[in-house]
């Protein structure tokens, strides 16, 4: 798949040799070179999130399969949380598809903006919508960074080899997540489980550029314990939606 061969050359030093090359390489080469961002601080952070998320699965009553196969077939970690929040509440089908695929919204125009640099590949166009489906937040930011200085031909390899990496170190600290949070105490397993909002709660302090953005993410900090008790199969989605529709409308007035 993706013209890989298994005789192309490939050393310990092609490993270590810096990303920021646009000598020519072969297939082989450039899929392992993308791979190594599953070892970068983004993924590293990442991780530290999967370790909560793992954790969590276990106290939502899913099993380690169910666990390890959510971040196989949805690769944004919220929409993993999503989906096992609503099955450990008995939530409708309904409202899990609802809600995770608000979830996924984003996703669209960030797919929009990598296409351009996963083309030239010279290969059929079903290479590039297998790809996408590694569109991610971290994966898509990696990308981004390090696509400008690949060969053309081999960006598309490479951003394969980026999705394949961090996926593996994603489903290491699965299972890691859920294995821990049955093994030590108590106290250390809801320490382990917070791990998970902690990492969303930082991420969007440190991504918020407006005071708009602000204004969102403590309007959801207040609404999601109301929120939970008035409409438990639907709180995330009223909490979302709640929270984004105060923050315009303050940030509106604000301007005005």
């Amino acid at each position: 798949m993706f013209g890989l061969r298994a005789n192309a050359p490939f050393s310990r030093t092609a490993m270590t040799e810096p990303l920021d090359t646009r000598e020519p390489m072969t297939r082989m080469r450039a899929f392992w070179c993308g791979a190594l961002a599953m070892f970068g601080v983004p993924a590293l952070v990442l991780y530290a999130g999967i370790l909560g998320y793992g954790a969590f699965a276990r106290e939502a009553g899913l099993t380690l399969g169910q666990t390890l196969a959510l971040p196989i077939f949805l690769q944004a970690l919220p929409a993993q949380v999503v989906l096992a929040d609503h099955a450990a509440r008995g939530a409708s089908l309904a409202a899990a598809a609802l809600a995770v695929s608000l979830t996924a919204v984003r996703f669209l125009p960030m797919t929009v903006v990598l296409m351009p640099w996963i083309k030239g590949h010279g290969g059929p166009r079903w290479h590039e919508l297998l790809v996408v489906h590694f569109v991610a937040v971290t994966v898509w930011i990696e990308g981004l960074r390090r696509l400008p200085n690949i060969q053309t031909e081999m960006r598309l390899v490479y951003y394969l080899g980026i999705g394949i990496g961090i996926l593996t170190g994603t489903l290491i600290s699965t299972a890691l997540g859920y294995l821990a949070a049955g093994m030590v105490p108590q106290w250390m397993a809801a320490a382990l489980l917070f791990t998970m909002p902690l990492t969303f709660l930082l991420a969007m302090i440190e991504t918020a550029r407006a005071r708009t953005d602000l204004f969102a993410i403590v309007a959801g900090v207040v609404i999601a314990p109301f929120a939970y008790l008035w409409v438990p199969g639907f709180d995330l989605l009223v909490t979302g939606l709640a929270g984004g529709t105060i923050a315009w409308l303050l940030g509106r007035w604000g301007r005005a």
